[in-house]
C-alpha cells in the first residue's frame, strides 16, 4: 500500500471521442489484474476514511482495496457486496468525483484520487466472469410475503435483502422489464443493459417475482396489494418533469428527457418505437439545444452526439463550477463534441420560421420549408451570478438587454424530477405526502402513516442518486426483517 507517493493516478483507458460517438458502448476499458492492483495500492489506508464517510452505503473501501492490493479478489468481492446490493452498477454511474473519491484523503493532498469507482466495477465484474456471483438461497423459507412497487434500484435493493432472509418477495412495475431509471433512464454508455438485465435475472433465479406491465392505479390498487402482502414498500420513484413556461412552449420539438432517453434505449433493445422512427425523439440531422445542468442533461447531450445530431448545445444558468453535474460527465461530452453555453436560461422558444422570429408573428402564417408549430430556436438571457442563495450557491441574476436566440430544431428539457400525485393515482387519500409531493414517512425506518407500507428512494426523498435510493432499499427491508423475526416461526411458505 502507500504507492501513491511513487505511483501516479490511472484511470482504465477511454475510447477517443470519435470512435465511440459511433456507438453506445462503455466508453471505459478494464483494468488488467496488475493494474487494479496496482492502483489499489495507492491507497493510504487513513484512520479516518473519509471515502466510505461521503459513501451512503458506507461502504468498506480501504478494506476491499486492500484485499485488491493483495491479489485477494473473491475476498474483496464479498467485502463490497456486504454493504452494496450492485456494486458493478455503482462503480459504473455513481457521481464518484463528487462522493468517495472526491473526498479521498491523497486527492485533497494534491497526488490525485483513487480511482474507487473504475477498481469496484473492476472487482465485481471479476465475480462474475469467475461465476463468484450466485442466486439467492435463503437458509429457511419464511411465510411473510412483501410486496415492492417499482423495480428501480431501491426496490431491487429491498427485494435482494428481504429474499435472502427467506420472505416472499413480489415485485410490481408498469415497464416491460425490470430495472427502472437503470434500464430505460441511463445511456447505455454509461451502464450497458446486458449489465441490468443479469442482475434482474439473478433475483428471478432466486425468487424474486416480478409482475411486469402492471401499472398500480390502473391494473391493481395499492388495497388489494396490501391485501395480498403482509408488507409494502413504495419505490416508484419520481417521473414527472418539471415544466418550461414561456412564450412558444408548446412548439412540437420541445421534449421531455425521460421521454428522449426511454426512447433510446428502447431502441438499444431492438424494440419498436413510433416516435422514434417518425423522428419525433430522434437527433439525427437536427440541431440540439438541451436546458439543464444536472446528470440527466449529461445523459442526453451525449446521447443526441450517438444519434447523428449536427450540433449539440447544452444551455444552463450557472457556470461550470455551480453546475449540479458531474465534471467528469462534462468532460466527456466535451471530448464527444458538446458545446456547453454558461450563465444562460431560456424564456421563449421561436417557431415556425427563421431563428429569431417572434412566435407571435407567426400565427397563420405559412412559412415555406417550415413547419409553423415546429421550435425553430431559444430565446436565451444572459445571467450573472449575484448573492448566494438559501443553499449557499450563487443565485443568478438577469443581465438586461443581452438576450439573444439559439438555434435549434429540437429542444430537450432537463429541468429535473417531481414526484407524481400518488394519493390521487392510487386513489388513496389517506397516504400523506410532504409539501414538495414525496411520500411522508419516518426516520431511518422509512414508515409511512399507512401501517406496514414503507416509502424508499426518490418518491421518499426527491429526485436523487441511485445510491441513496439502495441505501434506502436495504434500510427499510432491514426495518421490515426486525418486525418478522419477532413473529414465532411458522410452516415454511411454499
Amino acid at each position: 500500500m502507500l504507492k501513491f507517493v511513487t505511483v501516479g493516478k490511472e484511470m482504465p483507458e477511454k475510447r477517443a471521442a470519435d470512435q465511440r460517438k459511433e456507438d453506445f458502448a462503455e466508453i471505459y476499458g478494464e483494468y488488467a489484474r496488475e493494474k487494479a492492483a496496482e492502483q489499489a495500492g495507492r491507497c493510504s489506508q487513513c484512520g479516518v476514511p473519509y471515502c466510505q464517510t461521503h459513501c451512503p452505503l458506507h461502504n468498506n473501501i480501504p478494506d476491499w482495496l486492500k484485499l485488491t492490493a493483495e491479489g485477494r479478489l473473491r475476498e474483496a468481492y464479498e467485502v463490497s457486496q456486504a454493504t452494496n446490493t450492485f456494486p458493478e452498477i455503482c462503480g459504473r454511474i455513481c457521481p464518484q468525483d463528487r462522493l468517495c473519491e472526491g473526498n479521498c484523503v491523497i486527492e485533497q493532498s494534491g497526488h490525485g484520487t483513487v480511482t474507487i469507482g473504475s477498481v469496484e466495477k473492476y472487482i465485481t465484474d471479476t465475480a462474475w466472469d469467475e461465476g463468484w456471483v450466485m442466486p439467492i438461497s435463503p437458509a429457511e423459507e419464511r411465510p411473510e410475503s412483501v410486496g415492492i412497487i417499482g423495480a428501480g434500484p431501491g426496490g431491487l435493493a429491498a427485494a435482494d435483502r428481504l429474499r435472502r432472509a427467506g420472505l416472499q418477495v413480489t415485485v410490481y412495475d408498469r415497464h416491460d422489464r425490470a430495472g427502472g431509471l437503470l434500464t430505460y433512464g441511463i445511456p447505455g454508455f454509461k451502464l450497458e443493459k446486458d449489465v441490468v438485465m443479469r442482475r434482474n435475472k439473478l433475483l428471478a433465479d432466486g425468487g424474486v417475482t416480478f409482475e411486469l406491465n402492471c401499472d398500480v392505479g390502473q391494473d391493481i390498487t395499492l388495497e388489494e396489494i396490501r391485501e395480498e402482502h403482509d408488507f409494502v414498500i413504495i419505490a416508484t420513484g419520481v417521473y414527472k418533469s418539471r415544466d418550461l413556461p414561456g412564450p412558444g412552449s408548446g412548439s412540437a420539438g420541445i421534449i421531455r428527457a425521460i421521454d428522449y432517453l426511454t426512447a433510446s434505449n428502447r431502441k438499444s433493445f431492438g424494440d419498436a418505437v413510433p416516435d422514434f422512427d417518425s423522428g419525433e425523439l430522434n437527433a439525427d440531422g437536427k440541431r440540439v439545444v438541451v436546458i439543464g445542468g444536472g446528470d440527466t442533461a449529461m445523459d442526453c447531450v451525449r446521447t443526441a452526439t450517438r444519434q447523428g445530431a449536427v450540433s449539440v448545445k447544452c444551455l444552463y444558468r450557472r457556470d461550470r463550477a455551480n453546475m449540479p453535474g458531474s465534471q467528469r460527465e462534462v468532460q466527456n461530452a466535451e471530448e464527444e463534441g458538446v458545446e456547453f453555453v454558461w450563465l444562460s436560461a431560456p424564456k421563449g422558444f421561436t417557431s415556425g420560421g427563421p431563428a429569431g422570429q417572434d412566435p407571435a408573428a407567426l400565427e397563420g402564417v405559412a412559412v415555406e420549408g417550415t413547419h409553423p408549430d415546429a421550435v425553430a430556436g431559444v430565446m436565451v438571457q444572459k445571467m450573472r451570478l449575484g448573492a448566494p442563495d438559501a443553499t449557499g450557491r450563487q443565485s443568478p441574476e438577469v443581465i438586461d438587454g443581452a438576450d439573444y436566440v439559439e438555434d435549434a430544431d429540437m429542444v430537450i428539457k432537463a429541468l429535473g424530477f417531481e414526484p407524481e400525485d400518488l394519493p390521487t393515482l392510487w386513489d388513496t387519500p389517506e397516504l400523506a405526502v410532504t409539501r414538495w409531493g414525496t411520500v411522508k414517512t419516518k426516520p431511518i425506518t422509512h414508515e409511512t402513516d399507512l401501517p406496514n407500507v414503507f416509502a424508499v428512494g426518490d418518491i421518499e426523498r426527491g429526485a436523487s442518486l441511485v445510491v441513496w435510493a439502495i441505501r434506502d432499499g436495504r434500510e427499510a427491508a432491514d426495518t421490515i426483517l426486525e418486525r418478522v423475526m419477532t413473529m414465532p416461526k411458522t410452516v415454511a411458505a411454499e
